[in-house]
């Protein structure tokens, strides 16, 4: 009889531990997923090294993988006006990994390219602009030329008689000065050059008597007096140039503002974007990113993932018009 009881004893004690297992197992909490991101982030970016966006890039990537405690890999995969690297971020997983810099240029390689590979409107999410920069608009300051109204007056008084000089056809200062062009009524003769440092020389031998460039390439030339910025193409006062006024000021309605923005392969989780939009808006706040992308006549700014999309989508139809207006013939 004791034997008997004690093991009946002993096998209801080994049901309620089963039991009591078997509760712990469906009450306790189940291993939280990672929290993105726990392995490095790369940016691909559709320029070389050296260059302003790079710069830029690598400036905001360092300050995103120390708020967000992972590496924030910058790179550089340049040509086919953006393609290349919007390729190599597409063939990722849309799991926040891999991430695109697109920009205006994108907007420009829609209306410029006869197609394109991929749609940045459909194949893209938004996260977050990156920032804003305008084109700078100068003339030699031995020149005969110290306003813009001057050169708009002469350009009017000469017909075909004067050069306004840019990078390649197509690119955004060229596009730029299309615009400016237009939107001033003078005809002018628009001399694309194959790098910024021949406009600058055609500009100092007056080969050309204005040149459209971004502050980054013109900064040399105008701390050292050659040059004159005659106007700025934002629809304000860049802080990087005190007293040099805006285009619009001079002739109505022009506005360029070229921007860098950071974008994800479409279907990217919304936790992740959202994760990624609010360490960017910070980073993009903070003191020292704003002063060292200002010398480089960089506006460091975020945005909602809505704006940026907004802007992308006004930019294509903006410079598809230019681009027919001009008659640039697609590639």
């Amino acid at each position: 009889m004791t034997g008997k009881f004690i093991s009946r004893r002993a096998g209801v004690q080994v049901a309620a531990w089963a039991a009591l297992a078997a509760a712990s197992l469906v009450l306790a909490p189940l291993p939280a997923a990672a929290q993105y991101p726990d392995k490095p982030v790369r940016l691909i970016l559709p320029f070389g090294a050296g260059g302003v966006a790079d710069i830029t890039t690598r400036l905001v990537a360092e300050k995103l993988g120390q708020k967000l405690g992972q590496r924030f890999v910058v790179e550089n995969n340049p040509g086919a006006g953006g393609i290349t690297a919007a390729r190599a971020v597409l063939q990722s997983p849309p799991d926040g990994y891999t991430l695109a810099v697109l920009s205006n240029g994108t907007a420009v390689s829609v209306n410029l390219f006869k197609s394109l590979p991929f749609d940045p409107v459909k194949d893209f999410a938004p996260v977050s602009a990156m920032g804003y920069f305008d084109l700078i608009f100068v003339t030699n300051a031995n020149g005969p030329y110290k306003t813009l109204a001057e050169f708009i007056k002469a350009a009017k008084e000469k017909p075909g008689g004067l050069n306004l000089g840019t990078i390649a056809a197509g690119s955004s200062q060229n596009l730029g000065a299309e615009l400016f062009k237009s939107t001033a009524g003078i005809d002018v003769v628009i001399v694309p050059f194959k790098t910024s440092g021949d406009v600058l020389v055609g500009l100092e031998r007056n080969d050309i008597q204005m040149g459209a460039e971004f502050y980054a390439a013109l900064r040399g030339g105008l701390d050292a007096k050659k040059f004159i910025a005659v106007g700025t193409s934002g629809p304000k006062q860049a802080e990087y140039l005190p007293g040099a006024p805006t285009v619009a000021s001079t002739v109505p309605g022009f506005e360029v503002t070229s921007w860098n923005a950071i974008f994800a392969p479409a279907g990217t989780p919304a936790d992740v974007i959202a994760t990624l939009n609010k360490a960017l808006n910070e980073v993009l706040a903070d003191p020292e990113v704003k002063k060292k992308a200002l010398e480089l006549g960089i506006e460091a700014k975020g945005s909602t993932p809505q704006e940026i999309q907004d802007r992308l989508k006004a930019d294509i139809v903006k410079w598809g018009k230019v681009i027919a207006d001009a008659k640039i013939e697609k590639r």
